[in-house]
């Protein structure tokens, strides 16, 4: 077991959970190469912390050193976001392949290489007009988008060899298998497109043509460059987060064309290809509010994560669980709940989580007696559930507090009872299971030492330097900067000093980790984008107000299936800025608060994750306990059931999104706690101590769902039906099958 390898005095189960699982499409580079593609993700992740902190040689040195050509910081807000995308695509170029590695020789195809190295003409020469570009305009020239000349050059001598590059380079990488340490040439043409768009894009948002965006005006490169640009998006998000999320833009592309010729409401008017695209690369698309928070919050938490990571943090988070909850009966499936609550603020994905903790707990629940299909989906649903715990949400919270305007600490707090609902819900379904079929916990020379775990508490100073100055007023900048200070200052402590290898290690691995979750934010800004060009938003915000008008729970359960249709197969992030851009406005204008609507949304979004038929955490958890992957996800919904409850609790009382007084807060989340520990009990068929007949298990579903409203008079009922409940289990005690007493029946 792992415990031989961290060293058999402290039985330390958790060893080296927090590093990245490498994809099976990711490149493993060696000697130069190797050298040259980490310093690009250190030197990438390193450019956020310095501007976003507004840091600069000149301005630390007080004026005496100025390097030129480094660019002032904090740099224009759409600049940034270029290079932030642009970055990105180099990186995830050079990173993740398009097709499978090359087993041999025989397996290469000589002459595509050859053919892409004709094509990294076109895509040079087209990013040497796009310099020749900035010098005219830096020079004085008045860019617009009617001089005959202007138009000429950047349609043949930028756009068309740009266009041709582009999707030269995609067609082909698709075909072209090298070994799996080797580049590929074609991936390096598509490198240099994204240069060629980011100096287009930075040079012409410059100049007053960044007002013609979206009008005859605008210059015709722009639109090339934009078609360009979001082909690559496409491509790098087809290879780091699967096909879903580009059909479904591709879907709302082939919209924007064609939705003159469609009925009721998803009509929208006629749009030409150049207007729509010298659009979408601004901020009302792909440069937008998804690509923002991307660009901000994001990135920041996962230089974070990165350093917690470096001083093996996540290591003793799990160790911690395992002593704090592994005696108990059940014990492992207890521990991945409390294990993956923490390694949620360091993880930001439901797989990504289950991969982390999965691989200790699953075995070892399995070991105690959980079936295999149990274990998977138990790991399953308590990782999906890091993303709403907080203080680190998952990314599409910082979404959520950039779309609504309202502070990420307000919804951080909002989150918290709803978060504790969510793992309650979780610890009762496990809880119930283990005690239904006698489970036992660990034995305490199987776990780490508790005393010993309670002397390393300091490894959460970080996280408390962050909630500390998250609510002393401190910007989410500056918040996440401090404690990620305070994750490399607190990594003297232990045995893993970060001196300045380590902090290079550490943002090169934030570079690595970045790069799917920027390509998911940019590839969802395309569908934002489309979504507010075509004003199909607002006409579906009408369409829920009609259904609305014969029933408002009945718009809550379409905004949920929106949601989590939307998840399947998809990224939180992407699913709940897709939902947040068509569901919740109609919400909204329902007259539900912005902050519950969205929230509401977003929960689903999170819980897609464990909603069959794909369940992408489940998978993930499937492949490492070894079960059927449906089943899995079947039993992941079923433990997570009572979860999809809980934003309409939230709904019905908004005391749970921390909106009242101090005792309505206490009395609305007791009161939740109970009622989800009944729809638990009802579900697993244990109530106190014993097995529940199934008309005992329907009574208990039906005053949980009486606790759900949260006025007094509810709660008293389903309270009283519990009693009730619980008076006939002990008094008549009726048998497994029996059926409840009915006179005047033959």
């Amino acid at each position: 077991m792992a415990e031989d390898k961290t060293g058999n005095d402290d039985h330390l189960i958790a060893d080296g959970v927090d590093e990245e699982p490498v994809e099976s499409n990711r490149r493993l580079y060696t000697g130069k190469t190797l050298i040259l593609i980490s310093a690009a993700a250190a030197l990438y992740a390193a450019f956020h912390m310095v501007s976003l902190n507004g840091l600069s040689i000149s301005g630390l040195t007080g004026g005496l050193v100025v390097l030129p050509l480094l660019p002032d910081f904090p740099l224009e807000t759409w600049n940034f976001r270029i290079v932030h995308v642009a970055g990105a695509l180099g990186l995830g170029f050079l990173l993740y392949s398009a097709s499978s590695f090359a087993e041999s020789e025989a397996d290469e195809k000589p002459i595509l290489s050859y053919i892409a190295w004709a094509l990294i003409v076109p895509a040079l020469f087209a990013t040497g007009t796009a310099i020749s570009f900035a010098a005219e305009i830096a020079g004085g020239v008045m860019w617009n988008g009617i001089d005959a000349r202007i138009k000429f050059n950047e349609t043949y001598l930028f756009g068309l060899p740009l266009l041709g590059a582009t999707v030269g380079a995609i067609v082909l990488s698709w075909f072209a298998r090298r070994p799996r340490d080797r580049m590929v040439v074609s991936d390096l043409v598509l490198v240099v497109c994204g240069i060629a768009v980011a100096i287009y894009l930075i040079a012409i948002f410059g100049t007053l043509m960044r007002n013609a965006t979206g009008t005859p005006f605008a210059p015709i490169g722009m639109s090339l460059a934009a078609v360009a640009g979001t082909l690559l998006i496409m491509e790098l998000t087809r290879r780091v987060a699967g096909l879903a999320l580009v059909v479904i833009a591709t879907i709302f592309l082939i919209y924007v064309f064609t939705g003159q010729h469609m009925p009721g409401f998803l009509q929208s008017p006629e749009i030409s290809w150049q207007r729509f695209f010298s659009q979408v690369y601004t901020d009302a698309g792909i440069l937008g509010p998804t690509t923002a928070v991307s660009s901000t919050y994001i990135i920041l938490f996962i230089i974070f994560a990165a350093f917690l990571q470096a001083s093996k943090v996540g290591d003793y988070f799990v160790n911690f669980a395992f002593a704090a909850a592994g005696r108990a009966r059940g014990g492992p499936a207890k521990v991945a709940i409390f294990a993956s609550g923490l390694m949620g603020m360091i993880n930001g994905t439901s797989a990504g989580n289950v991969v982390a903790t999965g691989s200790l707990t699953i075995p070892l629940m399995k070991k105690v007696g959980y079936h295999k299909k149990t274990a998977g989906a138990i790991e399953a649903a308590a990782s999906t559930g890091g993303q709403i715990m907080p203080p680190i949400m998952g990314a599409g919270a910082f979404i959520m507090a950039e779309i609504t305007g309202i502070p990420y600490t307000d919804i951080a707090v909002a989150a918290i009872i709803p978060a504790i609902l969510y793992f309650v819900s979780i610890y009762f379904m496990v809880d119930l299971e283990a005690a239904k079929l006698g489970m036992k916990g660990m034995r305490e020379d199987e776990l780490p030492v508790f005393s010993k775990m309670v002397k390393q508490v300091y490894l959460f100073i970080p996280i408390i330097i962050l909630i500390v100055a998250l609510f002393q007023g401190y910007s989410v900048i500056r918040a996440g900067t401090l404690a990620t200070v305070a994750a490399a200052v607190v990594s003297w402590l232990t045995p893993h000093r970060m001196g300045l290898r380590s902090i290079n290690k550490a943002f090169e691995l934030a570079g690595t980790m970045s790069i799917q979750i920027i390509a998911v934010c940019a590839c969802a800004g395309i569908i934002v984008g489309v979504i507010s060009l075509t004003g199909v938003g607002a006409r579906f915000s009408n369409l829920l107000l009609g259904l609305a008008a014969h029933s408002q729970l009945l718009a809550l359960f379409f905004a949920m299936c929106i949601a989590i249709l939307l998840g399947m197969g998809m990224p939180t992030t992407a699913a709940y800025a897709v939902a947040a851009s068509v569901v919740a406005p109609g919400l909204v204008d329902l007259g539900i608060p912005q902050l519950t609507a969205h929230f509401f949304v977003f929960y689903f979004a999170v819980v897609s994750a464990i909603t069959p038929p794909v369940a992408l955490a489940s998978y993930a958890a499937a492949g490492i306990s070894g079960a059927n992957a449906m089943e899995t996800s079947v039993a992941s919904f079923k433990i997570g059931v009572a979860a999809f409850i809980v934003p309409f609790m939230f709904f019905y009382n908004s005391a749970i999104l921390m909106d009242g007084t101090w005792l309505e807060i206490t009395r609305a989340a007791a009161t939740a706690i109970v009622g989800v520990f009944l729809l638990s009990a009802g579900v697993q068929g244990w109530f106190l101590g014993a097995r529940a007949v199934w008309f005992l298990r329907v009574a208990l579903v039906i005053s949980a769902l009486f606790m759900i409203e949260g006025g007094i008079y509810t709660d008293l009922i389903g309270i009283g039906l519990a009693l009730g409940t619980f008076a006939l289990q002990r008094l008549i005690k009726p048998k497994e099958g029996a059926l409840p007493p009915v006179r005047g029946m033959d």
